[in-house]
């Protein structure tokens, strides 16, 4: 059973169910030329808020070997996910600057507004890697499911080759369950690994 918080601001209402720590395994199956990447792994994935119009996010996951001990650290990444709206003199931002207008409190009816012609709600979700790369992402959620695509990334020089990723979360019998596919390494987009993680 989940524990929903019932103290959110009135943006994160479409996000309640995934708010908490998740953790579990998953496996890897990517090709890469003629090679195969395959392989388990655990992961340990983090929601959050601090009373903002968005949620913190983090994730950790770490390689098993055959016998399921930790091989080594396979990613670290960290972002936010919030509703896709316009910004306004209400919002603070760019940068360290403050609203120039006072903020009016936030209604689910304010919320209802955003709602799509599909039943969901537009999201945004950027996400910074250890490795050097950022993802924006934009996409839906719509009940307990989100579908996000890449809109843009970003790498430094020493980021290996990524050009484009699609992530899919839903919650089943109580499970995060996760899909992300990746076009990286010069092959296309297609699926590259996918978990299930339990709520601790």
């Amino acid at each position: 059973m989940l524990d929903l918080p019932t103290d959110l601001p009135a943006d994160l209402v479409p996000f309640t169910w995934l708010i908490g720590v998740w953790e579990g395994t998953g496996v890897i199956d990517y090709p890469v030329g003629d090679e195969r990447l395959q392989g388990e792994f655990t992961q340990r994935v983090s929601f959050s808020h601090d009373g903002g119009p968005f949620l913190n996010y983090s994730s950790t996951a770490t390689l098993l070997t055959e016998d399921e001990k930790p091989a080594g650290a396979l990613l670290a990444e960290t972002g936010f996910w919030r509703l896709a709206r316009p910004a306004t003199a209400a919002d603070a931002g760019p940068a360290l600057l403050p609203p120039t207008e006072a903020s009016p409190t936030r209604t689910v009816d304010d919320v209802e507004l955003l709602r799509a012609s599909s039943g969901g709600f537009p999201i945004e979700v950027s996400i910074a890697h250890a490795d050097g790369a950022l993802e924006l992402y934009l996409g839906e959620i719509n009940g307990p499911r989100v579908d996000i695509g890449s809109d843009a990334i970003v790498r430094s020089a020493g980021a290996k080759a990524h050009t484009a990723s699609s992530r899919m979360y839903g919650l089943v019998d109580a499970h995060l369950l996760w899909a992300w596919d990746i076009a990286a390494l010069g092959t296309p987009l297609r699926s590259h690994a996918s978990a299930r993680l339990a709520k601790v």
